[in-house]
């Protein structure tokens, strides 16, 4: 299998990480539609899940994504152990290190530098057909810290052709300004997953997942402000902080289908829904392709669309200070859409290679993104204030990871 589910799961949980980050350069909607493709996965091989624990493992992965004046990369390491064979336990560490002289960080404030640590444990246990998980996970840097709790469970039923799930996760997050020791935020996080899988045919899969989000607190970054404009100065526009309301419900719902082909191969399609209560509606709809080379290599191709509309209370420019109660100019709440590239290769080791003969396989994945913002302007371009170019920009996403099965 080109990407590992667990090496999947590393991969999604550094991207919803990045999503946090302040100046992002990713949507966290979009990265969300990551997250729910690494629960369909999940979904797709429940059913072998629920019959069996998975084997022991161990992966070390390293990611970067440059674009847009950020980068960011680190390394980030897997353990998952069987204590008995019915149960099992795992644990990640992952590390950032972020560099960032984005388009939000340039026009208002200085380029920075900063780490990010993120730690998980999880527990596994299987009763018969059913499969119960528990995860506890912190996240740490310098303004930021994050910590989430989460239950799942997943059922085989119907001769084994079909697999129910359901998640449950908390969050609590405290939000410090640099600079400010009188600045302290919190805001929380309620989410509810269900999803069903299905085997069709001998050679077709597909599941519906769905996920429901609810926020509350403080929202919004306390470092981005928005522009207005202000004749009484020279530059003729003026900054101040962002206002966002202090919840935010959103919901989710993706669909996808696998079908294997004669020769090994494997074909891939997934569409995603997303809507909140903030009006933002987007749709993203990606296509991949597997294919076997020899008996020790594979090539994986993806091809993926993303498309948002704003926010109700986003603008680039207001017509003056205080123009209403809430007001935000961060670009991933903007109307603007992207094209991802994916190219990947995956090497199963030969025992020659192989610590203590154990299975291993090696991976390397590459995305290039495509960025086209439609109401979001680039203050730092010429045409006046007001009428600036709209800002676009590329990025690549690199993911090189090592798995071991014991």
């Amino acid at each position: 299998m080109a990407v590992t589910n667990q090496a999947c799961s590393m991969v999604n949980w550094m991207l919803m990480g990045i999503s946090r980050i302040k100046g992002v350069l990713l949507t966290a909607t979009s990265l969300l539609s990551c997250s729910v493709c690494s629960l369909a996965l999940l979904a797709l091989t429940a059913n072998v899940q629920a019959a069996i624990l998975e084997p022991d493992r161990a992966d070390v992965l390293y990611h970067s994504y440059e674009g847009g004046g950020m980068k960011i990369d680190g390394p980030s390491v897997l353990l998952r152990k069987k204590a008995t064979e019915s149960v099992a336990v795992t644990a990640y560490y992952y590390l950032d290190s972020i560099s960032s002289a984005s388009i939000d960080v340039v026009s208002t404030a200085s380029p920075y530098q900063e780490t990010r640590h993120e730690g998980q444990l999880g527990l596994e246990y299987l009763n018969d057909k059913t499969l119960m998980t528990v995860n506890a996970r912190q996240s740490h840097e310098d303004d930021y810290l994050a910590k989430s709790f989460s239950l799942g469970i997943s059922q085989d039923t119907f001769g084994d052709l079909t697999n129910l799930s359901l998640g449950l996760s908390y969050g609590d997050n405290e939000i410090r300004r640099n600079g400010d020791d009188n600045f302290f935020e919190t805001s929380e996080q309620y989410r509810l997953r269900a999803g069903i899988s299905q085997i069709l045919t001998r050679n077709m899969t597909a599941a519906l997942n769905f996920e429901a989000i609810a926020d509350k607190g403080y929202l919004n970054n306390p470092y981005r402000t928005v522009r207005f404009i202000d004749n009484s100065v020279p530059s003729g526009v003026g900054y101040q902080a962002e206002v966002y309301p202090e919840t935010r419900n959103s919901f989710a719902s993706k669909l996808s289908t696998s079908y294997f082909l004669p020769y090994r191969a494997a074909l891939f399609l997934h569409y995603r829904y997303f809507s909140d209560s903030w009006d933002i509606k987007a749709n993203d709809v990606e296509l991949g392709y597997r294919h076997p080379i020899g008996e020790s290599f594979e090539l994986e191709l993806k091809l993926r669309y993303y498309q948002q509309t704003q926010a109700s209370f986003y603008s680039d420019l207001f017509p003056y200070r205080d123009a209403q109660n809430f007001m935000a100019r961060d670009k991933e709440l903007s109307d603007f859409n992207d094209m991802t590239y994916g190219l990947g290769v995956t090497y199963t080791m030969p025992k020659s290679l192989s610590i203590n003969d154990w299975p291993s396989e090696a991976s390397l994945q590459w995305d290039y993104i495509q960025f086209n913002y439609n109401n979001f302007r680039d203050p730092t371009a010429e045409g006046g204030v007001g009428n600036e170019p709209f800002y676009k920009f590329s990025a690549n996403v690199i993911r090189a990871f090592y798995s071991v099965y014991f």
